[in-house]
């Protein structure tokens, strides 16, 4: 079980992360983390998208596996050792965590759980507001630099039958938790 775990969220990650190279350029894009995002995303102009994130599951996330119901729900899955330490379940409570290290800008930290990227893809090449203006003008294609927009798929990347703490995943009801404001320019 614990080996097809790692195998099908292995397969889902490298898929992702292929993607998220620019189409045909062959341009890597790199995993920047939640301080480059938090610098414009966190006014009230901006929908204070940086606080909904901030506020949500998934800035606990790697948080989560040092508690105690987290150990054992590991410790009940096979997981050997520390949860923060295990590839199994680091695999969906960090983004990015299987990228490769050259992926990964000095600003990347691990401890941030799942981020903006998880969602928008790594933002090495689009987080400057020069890019994200032309983004939003339409003079710039988001794929050119690196963004995705989330869709079911990107979810049930981990919020699958595979997770030991499965639930039933209803993409509308939670997608509307987590969704944040996107205010008209």
């Amino acid at each position: 079980m614990r080996g097809k775990l790692i195998g099908g969220l292995s397969l889902a990650l490298l898929l992702f992360f292929s993607l998220s190279s620019s189409a045909g350029t062959g341009k890597v894009h790199k995993y920047i983390g939640i301080t480059k995002c938090k610098m414009c995303h966190q006014t009230a102009a901006r929908g204070k998208q940086y606080q909904k994130w901030a506020s949500g599951p998934h800035a606990k996330a790697y948080k989560t596996l040092a508690t105690p119901e987290a150990k054992e729900v590991a410790k009940k899955a096979g997981v050997k050792g520390d949860p923060q330490k295990a590839a199994e379940c680091l695999v969906c409570h960090v983004t990015a965590y299987n990228a490769p290290a050259s992926q990964k800008a000095p600003t990347y930290k691990m401890e941030d759980g799942v981020t903006c990227e998880a969602c928008h893809g790594p933002g090495s090449d689009y987080w400057s507001l020069k890019v994200m203006k032309g983004i939003t003008a339409g003079t710039i294609d988001p794929a050119s630099v690196g963004m995705t927009k989330p869709d079911e798929k990107t979810c049930v990347t981990c919020h699958n039958k595979k997770s030991p703490t499965y639930k039933p995943f209803d993409y509308k009801k939670y997608y509307a938790q987590i969704a944040h404001p996107r205010p008209k320019k």
